[in-house]
């Protein structure tokens, strides 16, 4: 089908170099791509306005929020190899630091107003009332710690004491969630909480009743213990997510970032719509060490949208592949979003499972979103940057590679060692540093007016920034987590059930149906939480629900698939109108319409939303199959080949019939006759276990030679309406 495009259309990976190529000498010596200090402000200001951060780190603030910070990333940087603490000390220790940093962070209201209350709205000076309320958040939540003991022996029978600081910790909780992540996390809750306490009255509807709660019995339950603010999500979040978060702040701190942009530039942008399939690219290595989409949008999006804008994209179309190819960066193993600690704790799995499963998906998803650029580019009649205005390749990868040893290091010791996260984070945290020194020492030796002085200096500058970036950057998400585990918890006091007896009765035993509504409910959610927050809450909510009703009707879902199938809706939110805040940071740089950019953004990924439905049902693409009632991981090469390339062809073909070209336009008129062959193609490339049980005919090498027949009538149509077009 792609051999015959190629035949009256420029090649997906086609040079469009023309007489610019005389120029080819005339390459800059600076990189065209690097970056300034304008750009490391403005990609930080519009982080910190999308993301609530909107307390100016200057004067007191700048000094004691980078103490604190500092001293949090330090603590954490120490757990896995030199501080051995019982894991409730460190999930207290880790929320304290997060709570702090929340108030020193993030004033009270956003908007300014004058008059007596400025401070509460005032983001160059830190009120007096948020450093109490940072010490109060701290010295609450380490009673825990210091009167561990004490309270695991009264267990059930909580003191006066306990009640004050828990309840203190429930209310600081709550108002910190909303000062970083605003009103939605925060408000549903505190929902939840008096949901409990509720429970039997009369407004509440009978089928939503049960056993009701004190406040008391609420408080304690989910402040003390482990089954609600000190949860699991807690946990991954303080030993596994907190180290590889800092690993992405010291690479993007050093160079990583515009290291990464760079040789996707240089790879793919002299290629016809080579801009934005270099800032898929970008993003998805990017997205590799970032746990937030939005940071990834911003941080790439400085560089690739102008780009793209200047080479033929509208501006919300620019902006809108940024946003899919940055919120997809959630996808990309091996932090997914700092989900997939929490997606291996929740199913019992090892951490090096789930990246194994959910490898396919994210690189089907990415090549997807190029190719669909790609469409773009063809339908706009774009070319790709002149080959003199782009970074050499080689100059590049020479300048930066050793960016790489330490991400490779890290997959070595996840995938080859199969050493524990947190240990593989530390020992690559480690080598990037002493790669930092390293390289900042030689630069120093070769300009003869710094000095060894000047390269340690700058080193440690370098790492200092680092370690201060990585604990800001985890603040929402320690936050999110421990906010989500009041929602976690209060499930479990009796509600859990009611919400699998509510989704049964809705979906009627049908499974395509509870999915859709967990598919939905996970984007309405997901509009006002981070992923990771979204992920935890539907998990709870739905997750276990899939899998019981997918076992009452009949049908095998592994717990793994309803995990990741609840996680790709929840990062589909990032771009969803109308709220989509990575839509809006990109069509802040864009100068695009916000709205327009995220119903673009929205249809681009369309695709992520095909996905989760396409390794639910052939759980095949997640490298895992049923045997006997047993789920057994696909391990043969070849086979494993296979399975690839039948998910990008449907991948490929589903954005073909979203975009509605191929080598040429399809017009309302083709659409009877050309839709139908494309649908084959796609259903038994993405379904074919579906496709043999209800059309048993054929086997399914038979099916996969009626696809490709299919699809190659299919090309062939378009190639002569081409043909007749340009006649």
């Amino acid at each position: 089908m792609f051999l015959l495009a190629d035949l009256r259309s420029p090649p997906f990976f086609s040079d469009t170099r023309d007489e610019t190529m005389v120029m080819k000498n005339k390459r800059p010596n600076k990189h065209y791509l690097e970056a300034d200090e304008d750009f490391q402000e403005n990609a930080q200001s519009i982080i910190e306005e999308h993301e609530s951060v909107a307390r100016k780190h200057i004067g007191l603030t700048k000094w004691l929020t980078g103490i604190v910070a500092v001293c949090w990333s330090l603590f954490q940087l120490a757990l896995p190899e030199f501080i051995l603490l019982n894991s409730s000390y460190v999930r207290a220790i880790h929320l304290a630091f997060a709570l702090s940093l929340a108030y020193l962070s993030f004033p009270m209201l956003k908007k300014l107003k004058p008059g007596k209350l400025r401070a509460l709205w005032d983001t160059d000076k830190l009120p007096v009332i948020d450093i109490i309320l940072a010490l109060l958040s701290a010295v609450s939540v380490m009673y825990m710690v210091v009167n561990y003991e004490e309270i695991a022996a009264r267990m059930g029978n909580a003191s006066t004491l306990d009640m004050v600081m828990s309840t203190a910790i429930v209310i600081l909780l709550l108002e910190g969630t909303r000062r970083t992540l605003g009103w939605p996390l925060a408000v549903l809750a505190l929902l939840f909480i008096l949901y409990c306490h509720f429970a039997q009255s009369d407004f509440i509807p009978a089928v939503m009743q049960f056993r009701a709660r004190s406040f008391e019995y609420i408080i304690t339950k989910l402040a003390i213990g482990t089954q609600g603010i000190f949860g699991v999500p807690l946990d991954v979040s303080a030993n596994m997510v907190f180290l590889f978060v800092l690993f992405g702040s010291i690479l993007e701190k050093s160079g990583g970032g515009e290291f990464f942009v760079n040789v996707a530039y240089s790879l793919l942008g002299r290629y016809r719509g080579g801009p934005a399939k270099a800032a898929v690219l970008a993003s998805g290595l990017t997205g590799m060490v970032s746990g937030s989409s939005i940071a990834n949008t911003v941080t790439t999006g400085m560089f690739t949208i102008p780009l793209m804008k200047k080479s033929g994209y509208p501006a919300e179309k620019a902006a809108a592949v940024e946003v899919a190819a940055s919120t997809n960066g959630q996808l990309m193993p091996p932090i997914m979003g700092a989900a997939a600690f929490i997606i291996a704790e929740y199913c019992g799995l090892s951490y090096f499972e789930v990246l194994r499963a959910a490898f396919i998906p994210a690189i089907v998803s990415y090549l997807a979103l190029i190719y669909i650029t790609h469409l773009e580019a063809c339908k706009l009649g774009l070319k790709g940057l002149p080959v003199y205005e782009l970074p050499d390749f080689f100059e590049t990868l020479r300048g930066g590679l050793h960016f790489l040893f330490p991400i490779g290091m890290m997959l070595y010791e996840l995938i080859i060692a199969r050493h524990s996260p947190e240990k593989a984070a530390f020992r690559a945290i480690i080598f990037l540093v002493a790669l930092i020194i390293v390289r900042n020492l030689y630069l120093a030796a070769k300009n003869e007016s710094e000095g060894i002085g000047g390269g340690l200096i700058k080193s440690f500058h370098e790492l200092l920034a680092s370690l201060i970036a990585g604990a800001r950057n985890m603040i929402t998400i320690g936050v999110a987590v421990a906010a989500a585990g009041i929602i976690v918890g209060s499930v479990t006091m009796g509600g859990g059930q009611l919400i699998v007896e509510a989704v049964d009765t809705f979906a009627g035993n049908s499974i395509f149906l509870i999915l859709l509504f967990a598919g939905v409910a996970s984007l309405i959610l997901g509009m006002g939480l981070p992923t990771t927050a979204t992920y935890i809450v539907m998990a709870s909510l739905t997750a276990g629900i899939i899998i019981q009703l997918a076992d009452d009707s009949g049908v095998l879902i592994p717990v793994l698939a309803a995990h990741l199938f609840v996680f790709y809706f929840g990062i589909l939110a990032d771009d969803t109108p109308p709220v989509g805040l990575a839509a809006y940071a990109a069509s802040a740089i864009a100068k695009s319409n916000p709205l327009k950019t995220g119903v673009q953004g929205f249809t681009y990924d369309l695709r992520t939303a095909v996905l989760p439905f396409m390794f639910v049902f052939n759980t095949e693409f997640l490298l895992m199959r049923s045997v006997d009632g047993e789920w057994i991981n696909i391990s043969i090469g070849w086979y494993m080949f296979y399975i690839f390339i039948a998910a990008l062809l449907a991948m490929m073909i589903f954005a073909i019939i979203t975009q509605r070209y191929f080598i040429t336009s399809i017009k309302w008129y083709q659409i009877p006759y050309e839709f139908p062959l494309l649908i084959i193609g796609c259903v038994v490339f993405a379904w074919p276990d579906y496709v043999m049980r209800n059309f048993a005919f054929f086997n399914r090498s038979q099916w996969n030679l009626v696809a490709i027949l299919a699809l190659f009538c299919f090309a062939l149509s378009q190639y002569f309406w081409k043909k007749s077009r340009s006649s």
